[in-house]
């Protein structure tokens, strides 16, 4: 199985999973926010009763009215009784350093702190209340009736916000152990890329001397300085050896100098048009001066890893051109490599690049990875698909800091 498809299954697997996880406590928690809604309703009601009974009983001390006070101070969130015209003439639970009676005309003892004036707290509050629940409506012997309004308790409001404070400390939780776990994997991949590129060159460092010996010896011995054939093996073991050298130098920093990028494209090109197929015709065009600052071997290894991609994206005959242009405002030059090949859906112009990733039956899906690592890592520039469609073929744009550093023309 592909490990990059294997590994977006995982995701998606978790993904669904902590929904299911959210969705769950969102609605057992709303189960429970709706169970005591209506129990504190209840208690509310209770509280009205109790208050019209306390303002209709004679004013005896016994242990009923005892009872009923007792009952009416047991309500635990804040209410208010008004008439049909918002009067407010009973409150309960709410600031207690305010006051909507006016104490003009009350006689208060000296020493006793006096509340503030403040109707329009009470208002707020009945209006904050008349959001939250419909009034309890009580009916007065005498004909007239009663209003009740309350709000939610502090127990039910911190219950209602408390799945998403939950959800918030379990997603940061998440997130930050998820980047820490993603370095320490990204830490370990790092590790093992580069032991297996030191390891790869030094395997192929003693066949390639050999190889190099034995060009040597059959242009000696058939004195075949000049045959064509001869020199194409040479080529090839040369290309051998910068191979070598390029795992080499992975997992160290290069040493990238200022070159011309059109003579280093097109070196590149006229090696690699011999070795595949004379129906894919190759063009390089565009500024013919441009320099960057490039490490040869890696650079030449970014190019064929995007040109080897679109030429097994051709089925027979067609194109591929790299075209080379800069920016000067910017100060980056662009290498556009074009092909008319099969094309790549848009949902996949970032998955191209992922390790393992491949559309092929056999292949590791890595030379898209590494190129990108080589460009943005070692080479400080961007690499992706510029664009494409299905049957028509596919741009990758490669953005590189131009070496020139152009002075603005003084006037």
């Amino acid at each position: 199985m592909n490990p990059y498809q294997n590994s977006q299954r995982w995701k998606f697997a978790l993904l669904i999973f902590a929904a299911i996880i959210t969705a769950t406590s969102l609605i057992y928690t709303n189960y429970l926010v709706k169970n005591l809604s209506a129990a504190e309703r209840t208690k509310a009601e209770v509280w009205a009763m109790s208050t019209r009974n306390i303002f209709d009983m004679p004013d005896v001390n016994d242990e009923f009215t005892t009872f009923i006070y007792a009952i009416r101070d047991s309500l635990s969130m804040p209410a208010i009784i008004a008439d049909s015209r918002d009067s407010i003439f009973y409150w309960k639970g709410l600031d207690t350093s305010r006051t909507n009676i006016s104490f003009q005309n009350e006689i208060v003892m000296e020493g006793t702190p006096m509340p503030k004036y403040d109707p329009a707290y009470f208002n707020r509050q009945l209006k904050i209340m008349k959001e939250q629940h419909p009034p309890i409506i009580v009916d007065l012997y005498n004909g007239e009736s009663w209003y009740i309004y309350y709000k939610d308790s502090s127990l039910l409001t911190q219950l209602r916000i408390f799945p998403y404070v939950q959800l918030s400390l379990i997603t940061i939780f998440l997130v930050i152990a998820y980047t820490v776990f993603n370095s320490i994997r990204k830490s370990e991949q790092n590790q093992v890329w580069l032991g297996m590129a030191k390891e790869a060159a030094h395997q192929l460092g003693t066949p390639i001397s050999s190889l190099m010996a034995w060009v040597e010896l059959i242009k000696a011995k058939f004195n075949a300085e000049d045959d064509p054939l001869i020199d194409e093996m040479g080529q090839d073991v040369k290309r051998l050896e910068v191979v070598a050298d390029r795992f080499s130098k992975i997992g160290s920093k290069p040493v990238l100098e200022p070159h011309n990028l059109y003579d280093v494209v097109q070196d590149f090109v006229n090696y690699f048009r011999i070795r595949v197929s004379d129906k894919i015709e190759f063009v390089v065009a565009g500024d013919r001066h441009v320099e960057a600052m490039l490490n040869v071997p890696l650079f030449d290894w970014i190019l064929e890893n995007i040109i080897k991609n679109a030429t097994n994206a051709i089925d027979s005959t067609g194109k591929i051109e790299v075209r080379i242009e800069e920016n000067i405002v910017r100060e980056q030059i662009f290498i556009d490599i074009s092909d008319n090949g099969k094309g790549i859906p848009r949902s996949m112009f970032d998955t191209v690049f992922q390790p393992g990733f491949t559309t092929r039956k056999r292949g590791w899906g890595l030379g898209l990875s590494l190129t990108k690592r080589m460009v943005e890592n070692y080479h400080n520039g961007q690499v992706f698909v510029k664009d494409s469609e299905i049957g028509k073929g596919t741009t990758f744009r490669i953005i590189l800091k131009s070496s020139l550093v152009y002075e603005p023309t003084k006037i």
